[in-house]
């Protein structure tokens, strides 16, 4: 009979032993497949601009719990009674942390301030004005006035007002319009409409719309109204007043500045002008996609500075390449998430993008 049982314990440790193996081996190679094939799960979402963000967090935490409950058996096994012996002999130092003051630090906690996607509705307190509703929601006294049919400045207090996401309009889809009629009716850029990354499309590829769905329109006017900016063509862009260590990468007329949800300059010619690279560095990467940033290069500038060139129709350099500043890289076009013609120009810090403003001159 105890011959029999440790025949049975040896049976379980080799079963739980081989469970083991696999499950690490299975581990193992969806690890290298997901290195392998990762980007074209980026790619995927920057088709969309962030529309696929909530449900791939949500995707993401799921499959963390999944492999955390998969795991722990076999931890428990590789390493028994470790987790009880590391917990017996831990002891807080609570009297470490009852005694921390951190009161002489001025210690705040933050309220992070997420964007937003629709419109909200806020109620007028009292010393309200429409300037100052409009500075802390960050759109214009204009945007304000008109999604909400406002003749007057005077407002009262408990009014509802409607407050866009961004300074613009707020328009519901009829039929036979589109992103470029839409874009023409509020004197604004159909680009930037396709720009503002909660704009949903029924397509796509042709950025088609459909009945009764509501599009934000940044920097759309009424139509009685004058343009916010009014565009006019330039042998170079504007200059941006920044320090110079890159150069402007084209010409043509800027037709979107950076905002928050664009941390880039849109630069239009519908000439396809060259397109060089803004400073010295290295190509690290050129893809050729039919969304997203389209037919685009990145160069790495060195001091953890990068520059995206992106909507190009070709692109002269690959993978590898020492290019100069001012060196030709490519031509201007409209590949991937693009209404016309235009460079789409990126200044990235450790992968991030930010407001190129300040390294143009």
């Amino acid at each position: 009979m105890r011959k029999r049982m440790q025949l049975l314990r040896d049976d379980l440790r080799l079963w739980q032993k081989g469970w083991y193996h696999y499950l690490s081996r299975k581990l193992r190679r969806f690890g290298t497949w997901f290195e392998t094939n990762k980007d074209v799960l980026v790619d995927i979402l920057m088709a969309r601009r962030g529309g696929y963000q909530r449900p791939f967090l949500h995707f993401s935490v799921s499959v963390l719990v999944l492999a955390a409950i998969i795991a722990a058996p076999i931890l428990a096994t590789a390493y028994p009674g470790a987790q009880n012996q590391a917990l017996a002999d831990f002891t807080p130092p609570s009297a470490v942390v009852t005694s921390l003051d951190l009161s002489e630090y001025g210690v705040q906690t933050q309220v992070s301030e997420k964007p937003r996607d629709q419109i909200i509705t806020y109620q007028i307190q009292n010393g309200d004005t429409l300037s100052t509703v409009a500075q802390k929601f960050g759109v214009s006294v204009d945007s304000i006035k008109w999604a909400n049919d406002l003749k007057r400045d005077s407002l009262t207090i408990g009014q509802s007002l409607k407050i866009p996401p961004v300074t613009g309009m707020v328009h519901k889809v009829r039929e036979g319009e589109t992103v470029y009629s839409i874009a023409k009716k509020y004197k604004t850029e159909a680009q930037k409409i396709v720009n503002f990354p909660f704009n949903d499309f029924a397509d796509l590829d042709t950025f088609a719309l459909s009945v009764g769905q509501t599009l934000v329109v940044p920097d759309g006017v009424m139509p009685e109204a004058a343009p916010i900016a009014p565009r006019q063509f330039a042998a170079a862009p504007l200059s941006a007043g920044g320090s110079g260590q890159f150069s402007w990468p084209t010409v043509g007329v800027i037709t979107q500045y950076p905002v928050w949800y664009h941390m880039a300059f849109d630069i239009a010619n519908p000439s396809q002008p060259p397109v060089t690279a803004a400073g010295d560095g290295t190509v690290i990467s050129v893809q050729y996609l039919n969304y997203g940033y389209g037919r685009h290069a990145i160069i790495d500038n060195g001091g953890g500075l990068s520059t995206l060139y992106a909507h190009m129709t070709e692109v002269y350099v690959k993978a590898g390449d020492t290019v100069s500043r001012g060196q030709v890289i490519g031509k201007m076009g409209s590949t991937g998430r693009s209404t016309g013609t235009h460079l789409h120009f990126e200044v990235r810090k450790n992968g991030t993008p930010v407001n190129p403003t300040s390294f143009l001159k």
